[in-house]
C-alpha cells in the first residue's frame, strides 16, 4: 500500500460498503438498480398518502356510524350544507367515522308521529323542528319524547305584506301590531278595519309561525283586557282565511282586491320567497310592535344507541360553530342569539336588530289554544226554530217592521258568520202547522249549505226562507212540541266532527199551546234526559220583543239543560255577539 489512505473506509461516519467485485454482471443489474428505487418512492408515496389522509380522517377507521337528521324542510338546506362538510372533516366516534344524512319533513307531521296521534316518523336520530311549540306539544301528549335541546338558529314571526301596498295598511291599519290584527279579524266588529283589510293566516294545527301568531295574539289580548268575545271573533274569521302553505301565502300578497292583505310568516320564509321566486313586488316583513315569538329550531336527540348518541353530540356540537352559524345566515336565518348576517338587510325591508322577544308560554297554553283552534274550526250542523205564532206580525218600532221581519234580518245576520261547509236547515213552530196537532214544520232541510235545494245552493234558499216568512195571524207558540220532535231528529243525526246545534228564534212569549203538548216542566225533564255529553247537542235560544224579559227564566232553563245559552236580544247588531258567545262555548263544550 506504501502509505496510502483509504478514504473510502469512512463516509460521514458510516462504515464503507467494501470494494466493487471486479466481476462485471450483465445488462440485467442495470434493470434492477431504478426498479428498486422506484419501488421504494412508491412505498414512501403510499405511506405519505395514508398519513395525509388518516391526518385529514382524523385517527377513525374505515368503519361507520351513521346519524339520520330529520330537519324541517325550511332549515334542511343550511344542515344539509353543514352536515357536508362535517363528513367531509372526519368525527371521530369509539374509532369509527361519524357520517350525517339530512332528510327533511313537515314539523307537524313528526310530532304527531311521536306523540302518538298520527301516522308512524321515518327513521331517525336527530330532530331539528323549526319551533319547540312541536316538542312541547307532543311531550303532552307522550312523556317520552326527549326534551328540546340547543336551538340551531332563529326566526321571528312577521307580519306580512306585498310592498306596493304597505302604505294602504299603514293607513287602514296603523303600525303592525297584534291587537290591530285582532281589531282587524273581529267578527263582532263590522265598521273595524277589517272592511279593508284581510287578515291571511298560516294553519296553526300546520305552521308554527301560525301557532306563533295565534299564541301572541292570545297573550296580547288577555293582558290588555280584549274580552273572550273579541278573541273568539278573531279566530273565527281567522278560520276561514288560513291558508296551509306560507309560499301560496306569500303569493297571494299581490293580488289586489277590496281589501288589502295581510299575512303571517316567519321572517325566513319571506326571505326565501323574495330570493326563490323573485317577485316582481317583494314581500316586506312587519314587525309587531308588542314583540313575537321566535322560531327556535331546538335539536331533539331521538337515538337510543350509545354510539348514535355520541355523534348527534358530535354535530349538534358542529351546529355551533361560527362556520355553521354563517351558513345558517346566508339562507336567511338568525343565529340563537338574534344576530341577522348580510341576507338581513334593512334596505329590503327587514329589521337588522332582532325584535323583541316574547315568552314562551307552558305546555298547557299551548295545549288550551290547539284545542280551542281545533274546536273553532269543527264543523257546524244546525236547524234554526222560527217562531212565526201570531205575535211575530206585532210591529217593534215606529217605521212598521214587525217581529218577525226583525227576527228574519237576525238570522240572516248571524248566518255570515258559519263557512259554507256548515250543514243547516229551518223549522217553523206556531200551531197546528202541518195538521192537527202537528206544531212544526221542515221548511227546508238540514244538509251542507253548498248543496242545491228546489234548484238553489241551500243558504241561498234559506236567505230567501228567512227574508220572505210570514207570521201565521191565529197561531199560538207551540214551542215545547217543536223542540222536542228537533231535538230527536238532531240527536239521531249526530254528527262526531261537527258541533250539532239546535237555534231557536222567538219573541220571548214562551210556550202558548192551547190544545196541551208537552208543559215547560216536561219538556226541561226530557231535554236533560235527552243531553248525552258524548253526543252534545245544544240549544241556544235567542229572543226579540217586548215579552222576551217575560219569559227568560224558562229560556234559560232550556239552554242550561244542553248547556247552551239563553239571550235577549234589543238590537238586531247584537246578533253577532250572541252568535259569537255561543261559538265560544264550542271552545269548552260539554262542560261550560
Amino acid at each position: 500500500m506504501g502509505g496510502r489512505h483509504r478514504t473510502d473506509e469512512l463516509d460521514d461516519g458510516y462504515g464503507s460498503y467494501g470494494a466493487p467485485s471486479r466481476r462485471r454482471r450483465s445488462g440485467r443489474s442495470k434493470v434492477l438498480v431504478p426498479l428498486a428505487g422506484s419501488v421504494a418512492l412508491a412505498v414512501l408515496l403510499g405511506v405519505a398518502a395514508f398519513v395525509i389522509i388518516n391526518r385529514d380522517q382524523e385517527g377513525c377507521s374505515g368503519d361507520e356510524v351513521a346519524l339520520r337528521v330529520t330537519a324541517s324542510p325550511d332549515i334542511q338546506p343550511a344542515v344539509a350544507r353543514i352536515a357536508d362538510r362535517f363528513n367531509k372533516a372526519g368525527h371521530d366516534v369509539d374509532g369509527k367515522c361519524a357520517t350525517v344524512k339530512v332528510t327533511k319533513a313537515a314539523s307537524a307531521t313528526v310530532a304527531a308521529g311521536l306523540s302518538g296521534s298520527g301516522g308512524k316518523v321515518g327513521a331517525m336520530d336527530l330532530w331539528i323542528p323549526d319551533s319547540s311549540l312541536w316538542v312541547t306539544g307532543a311531550r303532552a301528549k307522550n312523556p317520552d319524547v326527549p326534551a328540546p335541546g340547543a336551538s340551531v338558529a332563529q326566526s321571528p314571526v312577521v307580519m306580512v305584506a306585498s310592498g306596493s301596498m304597505v302604505p294602504n295598511l299603514k293607513k287602514a291599519f296603523g303600525d303592525a301590531s297584534w291587537s290591530g290584527m285582532i281589531s282587524a279579524t273581529n267578527a263582532a266588529n263590522v265598521d273595524g278595519p277589517g272592511r279593508k283589510v284581510r287578515v291571511l293566516a298560516l294553519d296553526p294545527s300546520l305552521n308554527a309561525a301560525g301557532l306563533g301568531a295565534l299564541l301572541a295574539a292570545s297573550g296580547v289580548a288577555t293582558a290588555a283586557g280584549i274580552g273572550q268575545e273579541q278573541l273568539v271573533g278573531a279566530m273565527k274569521t281567522l278560520s276561514g282565511s288560513t291558508v296551509k302553505d306560507q309560499e301560496a301565502l306569500l303569493a297571494s300578497l299581490g293580488v289586489k282586491g277590496r281589501r288589502t292583505p295581510l299575512g303571517i310568516s316567519s321572517e325566513q320564509g319571506v326571505w326565501a320567497f323574495n330570493t326563490g321566486k323573485k317577485p316582481e313586488v317583494p314581500a316586506v316583513p312587519l314587525y309587531p310592535a308588542e314583540g313575537t315569538f321566535n322560531l327556535d329550531y331546538p335539536v331533539v336527540v331521538t337515538a337510543k344507541d350509545a354510539e348514535v348518541r355520541k355523534a348527534a353530540a358530535e354535530f349538534t356540537e358542529e351546529l355551533g360553530t361560527d362556520a355553521a352559524r354563517k351558513d345558517l345566515q346566508d339562507l336567511g336565518f338568525r343565529t340563537p342569539d338574534g344576530k341577522g348576517g348580510a341576507t338581513i338587510s334593512e334596505a329590503d325591508g327587514f329589521q337588522a336588530e332582532a325584535p323583541q322577544a316574547l315568552d314562551m308560554p307552558d305546555a298547557k297554553t299551548v295545549a288550551r289554544m290547539s284545542q280551542s283552534w281545533s274546536r273553532m274550526n269543527l264543523g257546524t250542523r244546525l236547524v234554526t226554530l222560527l217562531d212565526v205564532s201570531g205575535t211575530m206580525a206585532l210591529p217593534v218600532n215606529a217605521a212598521g217592521m214587525t217581529r218577525m221581519q226583525a227576527i228574519g234580518r237576525i238570522a240572516i245576520e248571524g248566518m255570515k258568520l258559519f263557512p259554507a261547509s256548515s250543514e243547516m236547515g229551518l223549522w217553523e213552530f206556531s200551531t197546528h202547522l202541518d195538521g192537527q196537532g202537528v206544531d212544526y214544520r221542515e221548511v227546508v232541510s238540514v244538509g251542507p249549505l253548498t248543496e242545491t235545494v228546489d234548484g238553489m245552493l241551500r243558504r241561498d234558499l234559506l236567505n230567501q226562507k228567512l227574508a220572505t216568512v210570514q207570521a201565521k195571524a191565529t197561531g199560538d207558540t207551540g214551542l215545547n212540541d217543536s223542540l222536542a220532535a228537533a231535538y230527536k231528529m238532531m240527536k239521531d243525526g249526530y254528527q262526531s266532527d261537527k258541533i250539532n246545534t239546535i237555534l231557536i228564534m222567538t219573541d220571548g212569549a214562551g210556550n202558548d199551546d192551547p190544545d196541551g203538548g208537552m208543559s215547560n216542566q216536561e219538556i226541561v225533564q226530557f231535554l236533560k234526559k235527552e243531553f248525552d255529553p258524548e253526543k252534545p247537542v245544544s240549544i241556544i235560544l235567542i229572543a226579540f220583543g217586548p215579552e222576551a224579559a217575560k219569559g227568560k227564566r224558562q229560556m234559560d232553563a232550556l239552554a242550561k239543560a244542553t248547556n247552551g245559552d239563553a239571550y235577549i236580544a234589543k238590537d238586531i247588531l247584537e246578533i253577532r255577539k250572541f252568535f259569537l258567545d255561543g261559538m265560544a262555548r264550542r271552545l269548552c263544550s260539554p262542560h261550560c
